[in-house]
């Protein structure tokens, strides 16, 4: 088995409120080996991205990590200063937010931002930090980079924007990545041109990821294995293979059997009734209690623990499938 890269060790994360401390994020572990594409899956409010955002101690205020810990190569990232954090943001980790034209500046040149970053963390002067930043455009395919270099955001497509913070993400040889819904904003052509490109760019570096998707086609192209997540909580973890083939968590397979397939014909498509409750209206058992068709009485006072039941597949549920 190859090293681990990160390790998540009962991380939590809460956010002050009027009505008291609401926890987004409830004692998620999980380990991402080096090379591997770690898939975090689950509706939207499920806290995929609070999770992400944790870890790269993007959290403000009302929020915060209120526990846990966060292990990059064994250094646990909760307890560095503001400044240590600031170093490592950006060179060693990385993340590619779900809009870039927010997450990008619209009034300096995609070139100057990533030339920021560039010489900050690889402490490369102008003129190489210039060829960096054309090389990395060039490598994700952006065309004309060096006259690419010199646009604003405003000036990209879509596609070409993301491919631009792809780039920027990963022009410091980051040792992890996150990429949080990267595909989401864009229409089905480019999608899958981005998810080629993440598919190659790994292969080619070797990167270790955690890609962010509520799409569970997009998880089954890319990832290696999958953390299910649901109301804050890590519900299933098993091999992509595993998990699609044989799903344990009742919310898991209704996942699964609610995505179109190719060559089925179907009248109507599978839902799961009911929504993702609210963080702060939780119940008090397990978080999918009201949505289980096979919930029992213990399932409604007790939160189950992730239990392993296969080699790398564990489960968090009394009545598993």
């Amino acid at each position: 088995m190859s090293e681990v890269v990160l390790s998540v060790r009962n991380l939590e994360t809460t956010f002050k409120s009027k009505l008291g401390p609401i926890r987004a994020v409830n004692k998620v572990s999980y380990d991402i080996h080096k090379g591997q594409t770690m898939g975090i899956v689950g509706e939207s409010g499920c806290g995929k991205s609070v999770t992400s955002f944790s870890i790269m101690r993007l959290i403000e205020p009302p929020g915060q990590v209120s526990g846990g810990e966060v292990l990059l190569k064994g250094r646990d990232l909760l307890k560095l200063s503001d400044r240590e954090m600031e170093d490592v943001r950006g060179g060693e980790m990385a993340i590619i937010f779900q809009e870039p034209m927010t997450a990008l500046n619209p009034v300096l040149t995609i070139g100057f931002q990533m030339d920021e970053q560039i010489m900050r963390h690889m402490k490369l002067g102008p003129k190489e930090s210039k060829d960096r930043a054309i090389e990395m455009l060039n490598l994700v395919g952006i065309p004309s980079p060096a006259e690419r270099y010199h646009s604003y955001p405003h000036q990209l497509s879509g596609g070409m924007r993301q491919r631009a913070m792809i780039a920027m993400a990963l022009s410091c040889n980051p040792s992890f990545l996150i990429a949080d819904e990267p595909t989401t904003a864009l229409d089905v052509t480019i999608q899958a041109q981005i998810l080629e490109l993440f598919q190659s760019l790994q292969e080619k570096l070797h990167m270790t990821v955690q890609f962010i998707t509520h799409d569970l086609g997009v998880i089954s192209e890319i990832s290696d294995r999958v953390l299910v997540m649901y109301g804050g909580q890590a519900c299933e973890m098993a091999t992509t293979d595993e998990l699609f083939r044989n799903p344990r968590h009742p919310y898991t397979a209704a996942l699964i059997e609610s995505r179109p397939r190719l060559g089925h014909r179907v009248n109507r498509l599978r839902t799961i009734e009911g929504s993702v409750p609210a963080p702060m209206d939780l119940p008090a058992g397990c978080p999918f209690q009201t949505r289980c068709p096979r919930a029992k009485s213990e399932c409604l006072n007790l939160k189950p623990p992730m239990t392993k039941i296969g080699p790398d597949h564990e489960v968090a549920c009394f009545n598993p499938l």
